[in-house]
């Protein structure tokens, strides 16, 4: 008996879509965390609000610093 016979095919593909669906959120998550503690133009109570407001209203709070953070010059790492 296959384990596998009452799964179709389009669930696999959809249970695959939700699994790096994840992977690529926890990843945005960490990269803004990042980039946020790498940043020498902030200060550190704006690393610390910007780093509450990411963890508490993830959505909200990475989709508003990814729009609301100024570029930084190229020479500045």
């Amino acid at each position: 008996m296959f384990i596998a016979a009452d799964y179709p095919f389009l669930d696999i593909m959809w249970t695959m879509f939700i699994f790096f669906a994840w992977v690529i959120w926890i990843s945005l998550l960490v990269m803004v965390l990042l980039d946020i503690f790498r940043r020498p133009d902030l200060a550190g109570w704006a690393k610390a609000g910007w780093t509450l407001f990411v963890i508490f209203l993830p959505l909200i709070g990475v989709l508003t610093y990814m729009i609301a953070k100024p570029m930084q010059e190229p020479g500045l790492t």
